[in-house]
């Protein structure tokens, strides 16, 4: 158009010809120079993640042309695509989901004021329309230039995440730097992603080694293993970005759109068969480990199990598959790590799982062999007591259908704590193997019979014998059916017939509860 010529003097034509030119600078984002060093680093654009994560074709962008108003430091008139940030709908799997996109080409995809509002208007959609939100984050933090403006865009964002927990999923994607306030946000969210390109941290190297004298590398202190399995905030890693949506577009699969949806139905069985290969999953020896996703697999379709938090606090298993088509929740003891004892860690893990699973209507399947809560003094002053009790608020607490199975040792607080009937389990059935007791038959021997034991000429025989005979009377899982804890008792080739027909006549339930605001879960 020539620059002699008004807006008034504008053909359709030019007007066209100059919103094409707007949108193709739009989606050229930082410029190919900015886009290029992007890629030599192993990241996708936050473009191509977007293309990545969505149904081809299906992405609706908006607000492409928001643009920040700030006119400190050098900022008034600079123009920043989209003001980094690229923010729209489509969909997963034909799945709706809104979501955001930081861009990093874009002066390192500083979040300021209009940048957040950007997030937050995906947010008030998401809740709007009951559609999952994706946060992708790629950003060097807050837009400084904008000073409290930008703080404020952080707190309307935690605002939001906090709005739409419990209400839609939120996911959310480290793909580069996450650090300072905008970390607060992915761990506001229900899971976390990080690629192995990707830091996230409250403060960096530099500032921990001038307040405590420190020295650490931006890998270990944030880096994916770093924040999986020392700190818990990460649930998934991911190779690169293409790696993470693809985690993402599995998660989403199993998970219903929002609270009042159930979650949806893969394909069903007409006939359930029995696998015989479970009744030699338990070794005879008492003592001896086996690995308990070699059940898992066997009792979810196809094997096809998407574990969470696979690297933090391994003694418990959490994460989702389906029984004959319906998605489920799965928690279970590891006998492999701690002898699946319950720690500080998987107290948090497993309650934290459960009543994510509970605010989205998904049944909770709790595979038992523990043979009780850690002992130990660093475990009492790190207040296991208060940890573990989350197991017992959140089991409690639960609505949705819960079914456990005790494959083994199930033993004192722990047997309450994996969702024993008394905790509301809608389904408890046992493994001819299950051990369910106050405690194991050796320390509860040495109680029970410490005066025969020290009076006996031999006391290790006598202590064998008394161990024995507490293990053959109670240390079965007869007396719980006898007194109702347990409903049946079945062959371990049976566990996943039982677990569908269980899911199947549990569909309906519902559970009424005293109204009150929310419950008080112990810190």
């Amino acid at each position: 158009m020539p620059e002699s010529t008004t807006r008034s003097q504008m053909t359709m034509a030019d007007r066209i010809k100059e919103l094409r030119e707007k949108k193709k600078a739009i989606r050229g984002m930082g410029g190919q120079k900015r886009i290029d060093k992007q890629h030599s680093q192993g990241k996708l654009t936050a473009r191509e993640r977007v293309d990545a994560l969505l149904d081809q074709d299906s992405f609706q962008e908006q607000n492409a042309f928001a643009q920040h108003r700030c006119t400190h430091f050098g900022m008034e008139g600079k123009e920043i695509s989209a003001d980094g940030v690229i923010t729209g709908c489509g969909a997963v799997d034909g799945r709706q989901i809104h979501l955001a996109s930081q861009d990093f080409t874009s002066v390192g995809g500083a979040a300021g004021e209009i940048h957040s509002e950007k997030v937050v208007n995906m947010m008030k959609a998401s809740l709007k329309t009951g559609s999952p939100f994706v946060f992708i984050n790629d950003s060097g933090g807050a837009r400084i230039q904008e000073g409290i403006d930008a703080l404020s865009g952080y707190g309307r964002t935690f605002y939001h995440n906090t709005l739409l927990s419990g209400v839609v999923p939120q996911v959310s994607l480290i793909c580069g730097p996450c650090a300072g306030g905008a970390a607060y946000a992915p761990a506001l969210t229900d899971f976390i992603i990080q690629t192995r390109q990707a830091q996230m941290f409250i403060t960096g190297p530099s500032v921990i080694k001038q307040v405590t004298g420190e020295d650490v590398t931006a890998e270990q202190l944030g880096g994916p293993e770093a924040q999986m399995n020392y700190s818990g905030v990460v649930h998934f890693i991911a190779d690169d970005d293409n790696h993470a949506t693809a985690i993402c577009k599995k998660l989403l699969s199993f998970l219903p759109s929002n609270n009042m949806e159930d979650p949806p139905i893969g394909p069903r069985e007409e006939t359930m068969g029995i696998d015989e290969s479970l009744n030699a999953v338990i070794p005879d020896n008492p003592r001896q480990g086996y690995n308990m996703h070699d059940v898992i697999g066997k009792v979810v379709d196809n094997a096809d199990f998407l574990e969470v938090h696979a690297s933090f606090a391994q003694n418990i298993i959490v994460g989702f598959g389906r029984i004959n088509g319906r998605t489920v929740g799965i928690i279970a003891n590891q006998p492999m790590v701690k002898a699946g004892c319950l720690d500080i860690d998987a107290s948090d893990k497993s309650s934290r799982f459960i009543r994510f699973c509970n605010a989205f209507n998904i049944p909770l399947v709790t595979l038992v062999d523990v043979p009780g809560f850690m002992p130990g003094v660093q475990q009492e002053y790190g207040g296991i007591i208060r940890h573990g009790a989350k197991m017992l608020f959140a089991y409690s607490a639960a609505t949705v259908p819960k079914i456990s199975i005790m494959l083994r040792k199930s033993y004192g607080g722990a047997y309450l704590a994996m969702c024993g009937k008394q905790l509301g389990a809608d389904r408890v059935a046992a493994w001819p193997t299950a051990e369910i007791a106050v405690m194991g038959a050796e320390g509860a021997a040495s109680v029970v019979f410490r005066k025969e034991i020290a009076a006996a000429e031999d006391q290790n025989a006598k202590r064998q014998e008394l161990i024995d005979a507490y293990r053959d009377k109670f240390s079965t899982p007869y007396i719980a059916g006898a007194r109702q804890f347990v409903d049946d008792i079945i062959e371990p080739a049976e566990t996943k017939r039982y677990l569908a027909m269980a899911l199947d006549s549990l569909a309906t339930k519902r559970d009424v509860r005293p109204e009150k605001k929310h419950g008080l879960i112990p810190l």
